[in-house]
């Protein structure tokens, strides 16, 4: 008997949709706007995410950095930026902890205010711009599980001696060498020539599709980039343990290892910082609850406006059908059929505005997928459940004022309606 209550409300709630059409977009216009606005956002912010997590895992889950201050999530403090650099003696400490792979030491040479490439690399009239130099031990590759799909990574006697060597990221060696091997050339780095003795394979880009800036890199030993740049003193310890279940073992070895070299006093704290890849997906997430909060102000304006438009046309509809209710009623219908039919219709109409609306937000993650820009998208299940559960609740919700308005219709003043 409800069952059958129950679909006889979804026909007559369809039908009334098809009578009004634009009447009925309109006011659902708000419901699809809501569900795509959250269907969108969050499927950004799903695909961003796995594409941070990636990020994080592609370096290694058993990798620890070491630096003089703190540069994730925070702003440096006066005392933090003047605070003693880190050295080739600290990387060389560290390597003798129990736990510890490998570990090196790295400078850069960017531009420091926006941390992209500074150099032009030259060989035979050809040149590529914007190149990181980075500045590293023969460990590097250890660390960093560095794949060379030709030649080799320099040695412990080329970095004590400051070769003139170096190992060229993907796409500098494609944009300088096109298919020929680099392997002994010597390409012309600002002030000095320098043999080419291996190639990096293509680095996974963190965000988005395009060129990864990771790819147009050129690694030298750490005594060649001081000579060419004494000015850069900001080394980056990075140190590889040997398995993840070791982590916190090995934080608070390189901790205490770090607090006697630097001298650092029993009751004070530590003028250094320890953090690892699982920081930056900590930092995303904290970004991401802002933009979740963000998508839920934008969604519920463009969901209440919708509620709001399904209570108004659910109330016109019960005044223009008043005498057909006061019909239905002194055929024998209770207060709780028509109360039903009437909140029915509503979820109805809803649900069909949280249905376009999850269509749209697929479209429009397709698209965004596709896009070749640095964003990218993954439809979330969640998210998909949630907006649609949420666009039948607004119809519920109001739609139940007017079904009660008109459940309680007096029979006799209905039938009296013209």
């Amino acid at each position: 008997m409800a069952q059958g209550q129950t679909r006889e409300s979804i026909k007559m709630a369809l039908d009334t949709l098809r009578k009004n059409k634009l009447r009925s977009g309109l006011t659902i216009l708000g419901i699809v706007i809501g569900v795509t606005t959250v269907i969108v956002i969050s499927s950004v912010i799903n695909g961003v995410n796995n594409r941070v997590t990636d990020f994080a895992n592609s370096m290694g889950s058993n990798i620890i950095w070491v630096f003089h201050m703190p540069v994730i999530g925070v702003r440096p403090t006066t005392e933090q930026l003047t605070r003693k650099k880190l050295n080739i003696d600290d990387v060389i400490a560290l390597r003798t902890l129990p736990h510890v792979v490998a570990a090196d030491g790295g400078i850069q040479h960017v531009k420091s205010q926006f941390r992209v490439g500074d150099v032009a690399v030259k060989y035979n009239g050809k040149k590529i711009a914007g190149t990181i130099l980075q500045g590293s031990t023969a460990q590097v590759g250890d660390v960093y599980d560095l794949k060379i799909i030709e030649g080799r990574m320099f040695n412990d006697a080329e970095d004590q001696r400051a070769a003139h060597v170096c190992v060229m990221g993907y796409d500098t060696w494609e944009e300088l060498f096109g298919a020929e091997s680099a392997i002994g050339k010597e390409v012309n780095i600002e002030t000095g020539l320098y043999t080419v003795i291996g190639v990096l394979d293509k680095q996974k880009q963190p965000f988005g599709s395009g060129k990864n800036p990771a790819d147009n890199q050129v690694y030298l030993p750490l005594g060649a980039i001081h000579n060419l740049h004494p000015e850069d003193k900001e080394m980056w310890v990075s140190v590889k343990y040997d398995e993840p279940k070791n982590k916190e073992l090995v934080q608070e070895e390189i901790r205490e290892r770090m607090r006697i070299r630097r001298k650092v006093k029993v009751e004070a704290d530590d003028n250094f910082e320890i953090f690892g890849p699982d920081s930056l997906t900590k930092l995303w997430g904290d970004i991401t609850g802002y933009l979740v909060a963000f998508m839920i102000a934008v969604s519920s304006v463009g969901l209440m406006v919708g509620g709001v438009g399904v209570m108004n046309i659910m109330l016109v509809s019960v005044t223009e059908r008043t005498r057909e209710i006061g019909i239905r009623k002194a055929l024998g219908a209770t207060k709780r059929t028509i109360l039903t039919q009437f909140t029915t219709e509503a979820v109805t109409l809803c649900a069909l505005g949280g249905f376009i609306g999850v269509l749209m937000g697929a479209l429009l993650t397709w698209i965004i997928y596709l896009l070749p820009i640095p964003l990218t998208a993954a439809l979330s299940t969640t998210w998909v459940l949630i907006g649609f559960g949420v666009s039948c609740a607004i119809g519920l919700l109001f739609g139940i004022y007017p079904a009660w308005k008109a459940a309680n219709l007096d029979p006799i003043e209905a039938l009296r309606y013209e």
